[in-house]
């Protein structure tokens, strides 16, 4: 199949704030026909991290999302600052939510939500990463570190204790890299 492309005819930042950016484009479609007012989020990315522990257990972070309004449980994870990498990102973040630190490979990026956003996830893995010291909290932030067996990292992503859909993707793909995805 040929790739569609879209073209813009103008394009202007309805909501321009450190929480969220979003732009309204005027597309002309392939076909001629225009969209007036298409919204896309826009967004650095984010950094998630699968760590484990010398033991294997699962470094997991519990915290309030004021977007959905409720206590998640997830991996650990964070938005790339202005002028980070991704990699800077995921040592920093990790580092400052539980107080663990460790080496990191870089696993997978995938888009979160391409319809309506430019938001790519980057997944890292840290084997072997030691408590290094106290965590350093941001404005906003109440995070309670919680360590997880493999199989139990499992559980919660099929009986949908863990729901963010980054962070299950994120799971899903190291649990097969552990081969217990099935």
């Amino acid at each position: 199949m040929d790739e569609p492309r879209w073209r813009v005819t103008s394009s202007s930042y309805v909501v321009d704030t450190q929480h969220l950016r979003l732009r309204k484009d005027r597309i002309e479609l392939p076909n001629g026909r225009n969209i007036e007012d298409y919204y896309v989020r826009e967004s650095r990315g984010f950094a998630v991290i699968f760590a484990t522990a010398p033991d294997r257990r699962v470094v997991l972070v519990r915290q309030y999302k004021h977007g959905v309004g409720r206590v998640l449980l997830e991996l650990p994870a964070g938005a790339i600052d202005p002028g980070e990498q991704p990699l800077q990102t995921a040592l920093r973040e990790f580092s400052e939510e539980t107080g663990y630190e460790g080496v990191m490979e870089h696993v997978h990026s995938f888009c979160t939500d391409p319809t309506n956003a430019d938001t790519v996830a980057h997944l890292f893995y840290a084997p072997n990463v030691t408590l290094a010291g106290k965590q350093n909290l941001g404005l906003g932030e109440d995070i309670t570190v919680e360590l997880a067996t493999l199989e139990e990292l499992h559980s919660f992503v099929r009986d949908g204790t863990i729901d963010s859909v980054a962070h299950v993707a994120s799971i899903y793909l190291m649990l097969d890299r552990f081969k217990l995805s099935s």
